[in-house]
């Protein structure tokens, strides 16, 4: 008797093999049998004939460090195949924490991933000092899926050096050493790596970088050393996104592969194209191929679709500043609306000036930017596309019909009542097409990632990338350059486990966790974003659902049911 049998699925079996159509048994949360046919019965079957079944997918870069405290569901990644996922990039977290200050890492949380500060505020209990005091936290919640979480150095940091360390002051030997020690008993508790950021675009609430930003080599060196003490761990830092001229930004490859040389770790990084220099990344990637060649181990991250902004009413748009709009910023939807399609206010919000942005505020800047890039922003539709023709752009269209392009895009920005969301593709669109990153995400040394899940919740949407990898690249694009199936799911499955040192799944085949999805391909769709106010204190985020995933299964059990939850928990941490 199993406890569940899957009959006549198309196995892709997270491997790159290539697929077949076998049954799949599983008991006590494992895998037992993978065979043509399997005899015997099983409290629970479920035909999957014409379906996908494919191992769940492992999403290495997320940041819900917060919301699992509060919330066992871990939306939207748990509706897009997810079954593990990993917090702690990008160096922000929650612990090690000293008490009383707590407020000052929500404020760092909110300002670097838009992750509402009330929220966080409201649904966290804390209990925590060290970071082992939090996976114990953890451990004691169940989820609809599996977490596993690295230690942080913006929190590290400024555990061990109070202002100093949050006023990005160099670190003395002694602090080193206090931090390596640490991340050292964060690794031995359970943490998987650690993590840092090197960019200026991650700040408080305050306008202050990330403590750590501007950590110079002993400290980055030094505290990896607890890495290579531990003999495991993945060192993973958000690198800088633009700079001065495109060497500072290959530059940093060079020192990432002395590092990963010398802890005998890997060195994970963010891997984004950007309009300043847009062949920048192919630099990047060479420098890689260079360290690799001398030993390191480094693994660019690759978003699998353009980092796409979602604008509008309800999230950021151009006319934030304007004076006409301040007045109504503060009512409800409805009433901006009927207020915004007045012709008078319409004209006059047209014709002013913007009021003076808050030189600290990142989202006062918003409004220039996006007045600046109305070539760059597009109608998303339903189902969304993430890969739009150039004259789909609001400044395409405005010239079509002879209309100012702001004015074009103020009239879609009230289109469905106001919720309509156009896409901004900040990253990873220069050329209008996603040529470039097809090429990026085919370099053998890349990895997926950058879903952000639980960040940037009123901007970015990403979590749903999973399922827009088997829809665009497996099935949908157009020009014929879509990517083969099997390879795919090979590429957000085993490969990602293994990264992590998850050995015991991203795979399907006797003796791995029965972690599983079975998916109608043919159908799968993904549905626009929206936006929706359910985190604690009403905290905004954007939301995302799929039609197509049959069931998803966690541990053996059945987490997911034709997209719906089923209340089941079987989700636990997953200690390093």
């Amino acid at each position: 008797m199993y406890d569940l049998l899957i009959r006549h699925g198309t196995v892709v079996d997270g491997t790159g093999q290539p697929a077949r159509t076998v049954d799949v048994a599983v008991k006590d949360g494992l895998i037992v049998e993978v065979a043509a046919t399997i005899e015997g019965d099983a409290t629970e079957t479920i035909d999957a004939d014409g379906k996908l079944v494919t191992p769940g997918f492992v999403d290495i870069h997320t940041h819900y460090d917060g919301q699992a405290t509060w919330d066992d569901t871990l939306d939207p990644s748990a509706g897009h195949g997810v079954t593990t996922l990993v917090m702690g990039n990008c160096g922000v977290g929650f612990a090690p924490v000293r008490p009383g200050a707590q407020a000052d890492l929500i404020q760092l949380m909110e300002g670097v991933e838009d992750i509402p500060g009330i929220a966080l505020t409201e649904g966290m209990s804390w209990g925590w000092e060290s970071f082992g005091e939090y996976l114990d936290v953890l451990d004691s919640r169940s989820f609809a899926v599996d977490i596993a979480t690295q230690v942080a150095h913006g929190p590290v940091r400024t555990y061990v050096m109070g202002e100093r360390g949050t006023r990005n002051e160099a670190a003395t030997a002694e602090d080193i050493e206090a931090m390596r020690e640490i991340v050292a008993d964060a690794l031995d508790a359970g943490a998987l790596g650690f993590s840092t950021s090197r960019t200026l675009g991650h700040r408080a609430v305050d306008g202050e970088p990330v403590p750590g930003t501007f950590a110079n080599e002993d400290e980055l060196f030094g505290i990896g050393q607890a890495l290579a003490d531990a003999g495991r761990g993945v060192f993973e830092l958000a690198p800088a996104i633009f700079a001065e001229d495109a060497h500072d930004r290959v530059a940093e490859i060079e020192w990432m592969g002395r590092l990963s040389g010398a802890i005998e770790r890997p060195v994970t990084f963010a891997m984004l194209q950007t309009d300043d220099d847009p062949d920048v990344w192919r630099l990047q990637m060479d420098r890689v191929e260079e360290a690799e060649e001398l030993g390191a181990d480094l693994r660019p991250q690759v978003a699998a679709r353009p980092f796409g902004m979602l604008i509008g009413l309800q999230t950021h748009h151009p006319f934030a500043l304007r004076p006409s709009f301040q007045e109504v910023r503060t009512r409800s939807l409805d009433e901006q609306v009927a207020h915004l399609r007045d012709p008078n206010v319409r004209e006059a919000i047209l014709s002013e000036e913007d009021l003076p942005a808050d030189p600290d505020s990142l989202w006062d800047g918003m409004a220039a930017v996006l007045q600046l890039s109305v070539d760059k922003l597009y109608e998303i539709g339903n189902p969304p596309d993430y890969e739009p023709a150039p004259d789909r752009s609001v400044a395409a269209q405005a010239r079509a019909e002879g209309v100012d392009p702001l004015a074009k895009f103020y009239d879609l920005m009230l289109e469905d009542d106001g919720r309509a969301l156009l896409l901004f593709p900040s990253f990873n669109y220069s050329r209008g097409n996603q040529d470039d990153l097809r090429e990026m995400m085919t370099h053998p040394a890349t990895i997926l990632g950058l879903g952000d899940g639980g960040a940037h919740c009123g901007m970015i949407c990403d979590a749903s990338i999973p399922t827009y990898t088997l829809t665009h690249w497996a099935r949908d694009r157009s020009r014929g350059e879509g990517l083969q199936l099997e390879w795919l799911i090979h590429k957000q499955t085993q490969e990602t486990a293994e990264l992590f040192g998850f050995t015991d799944r991203g795979t399907i085949e006797p003796g791995k966790r029965a972690d599983l999805n079975v998916i109608d391909h043919e159908h799968l769709t993904l549905r626009a974003p929206h936006l929706a106010h359910d985190l604690p204190a009403g905290g905004r985020r954007l939301l995302q659902q799929a039609d197509g995933y049959e069931a998803t299964i966690v541990a053996g059990t059945v987490t997911r049911r034709d997209g719906v939850d089923t209340g089941a928990r079987p989700g636990r941490l997953v200690r390093g």
